[in-house]
């Protein structure tokens, strides 16, 4: 009797049983892999935004509160001890205080003493209460001494806030590290098992439908396009099996890894805000949901000659107050669901709804108007101006710094693209800058109209 090899004494229906299983086998191990490397990378970037960034963050708060006391302290010591400034320095000292009840709430932080901090910090502000309370004939700026104490409390404060920062920025390069050695191990155990997927789907093609073979070529190239960087339009597999289980977590790893990749990227350094690409996408958004909102464009005006005469640093901190600003004002009167947006420089952008963006203006203005002239010298605040040289060099008075905003809403006219959004914004913006102070222009345009509205807050004097 011919001996005939054990497989092949099954029935076409056991062959196909025995490599579905099979398969069934390989696919479960790939989505063990791939889920246990999603998990796994979820844990250490939920680690890092929920510990490192937050500590990274209020540690620059922190930097950032520290100076202002001390400007504000100074200042009060120098403009024969006006209330305004003592006010603005109580109000750094309790924002100081917050940032450190902040940090009561971040897990994880044994390398560092809040009971530490808060001392140092009474030690700073104690240098300052003993200027208020001099009574010399001699202003206690000009003591050697105050001064010096100064110098030396602030350097032992800020030091030991940017060993606290440093340890947090190490310690997300390192999980970036060890997130990017999980990447890359889980993309090559993919491509082997997937690799040996395909070996063995050839090997039984009689047995297995054209259907699983497609599939599992999606999944090939899915995880190429994964290894290349390439996040978006990934070829999905639409079974109700496993292969269909494998894609949808290659396919949700791969948005994971794109919105990681794209807040890294695109996120301003200086004021910690979405840039360019995540504006865009979200404007996208709200047009495909066919959402009522209004764009506000956001910039400086006198901007240039402030920064040529005060320098690099002072231009750094009024954006980084201007940031401010608006994310308060948003989050006191805007919705839920507002977005502010960083263009670059000092161009800023909300998304807000139609019914909220006129609150929202006279609220940035009313408080950039308030703000602003704190930024210059007592001089030059007197004055209402600064000197300075136009882009075509020729010397000219520039008032203090004022805010314009263009707004566009889709209450009137069909919007289908940022770009246009954009171009109309920027329009109306610099209108708005054309007209003497701060104010804000909205286009009403219609269908077959277009028309422009000056909006200027009247706050009272």
């Amino acid at each position: 009797m011919k001996y005939t090899r054990p497989f092949f004494r099954f029935t076409i229906a056991t062959k196909m049983l025995i490599g579905y299983l099979g398969l069934s086998v390989i696919i479960i191990i790939i989505t063990g892999l791939a889920s246990s490397g999603i998990k796994h990378l979820t844990d250490i970037n939920n680690n890092v935004i929920t510990v490192d960034a937050p500590i990274v963050e209020i540690a620059s708060k922190m930097d950032d509160a520290i100076f202002a006391e001390e400007f504000y302290a100074r200042s009060y010591l120098l403009q024969q001890r006006s209330p305004a400034f003592i006010g603005r320095y109580h109000e750094e000292e309790e924002a100081f205080g917050d940032y450190i009840r902040q940090l009561r709430s971040v897990p994880d932080r044994e390398f560092f003493s809040l009971e530490r901090l808060e001392l140092l910090h009474q030690k700073y502000n104690a240098v300052f209460q003993k200027m208020f309370e001099y009574k010399g004939s001699i202003n206690p700026l000009l003591s050697g001494e105050f001064d010096s104490s100064i110098r030396a409390r602030r350097t032992e404060l800020t030091s030991y806030i940017r060993k606290m920062s440093n340890h947090a920025i190490l310690s997300q390069n390192r999980k970036r590290q060890i997130s990017a050695e999980i990447g890359t191990g889980a993309r090559r155990d993919i491509i082997i098992y997937s690799i040996v997927l395909i070996v063995f789907a050839v090997l039984i093609t009689i047995l297995i439908t054209g259907n699983i073979v497609v599939s599992i070529k999606k999944l090939k190239n899915a995880t190429k396009l994964i290894a290349k960087g390439e996040f978006e339009n990934l070829p999905m597999v639409k079974n109700n099996d496993e292969l269909g289980v494998l894609s949808t977590s290659l396919s949700e790893m791969a948005r994971r890894l794109k919105q990681l990749e794209q807040i890294l990227i695109d996120m301003s350094p200086l004021t910690r805000l979405p840039g360019s690409i995540v504006i865009e996408n979200t404007l996208k958004k709200r047009i495909g949901d066919g959402l009522p909102f209004a764009f506000c464009h956001f910039d400086l005006d006198n901007f240039k000659a402030f920064g040529d005469k005060y320098g690099y640093a002072m231009g750094s901190e009024v954006i980084k107050a201007t940031a401010r600003i608006i994310e308060s004002r948003v989050a006191a009167y805007g919705a839920q669901n507002d977005f502010v947006g960083h263009i670059g420089g000092d161009d800023f952008v909300v998304v807000t709804t139609p019914d909220r963006y006129e609150t929202i203006c006279c609220a940035v203005i009313e408080t950039f108007d308030r703000s602003a002239p704190d930024f210059y010298s007592p001089e030059d605040r007197g004055r209402g101006f600064i000197m300075g040289k136009t882009r075509q060099g020729e010397e000219a008075a520039f008032p203090i710094m004022t805010i314009s905003i263009g707004v566009v809403t889709n209450c009137h006219r069909r919007l289908i693209d940022p770009l246009q959004i954009g171009e109309i914004s920027a329009e109306l913006k610099e209108c708005a800058k054309s007209r003497p102070g701060s104010n804000y222009v909205v286009d009403s345009a219609g269908d077959d109209s277009r028309e422009e509205s000056n909006k200027l807050c009247i706050r009272e004097p």
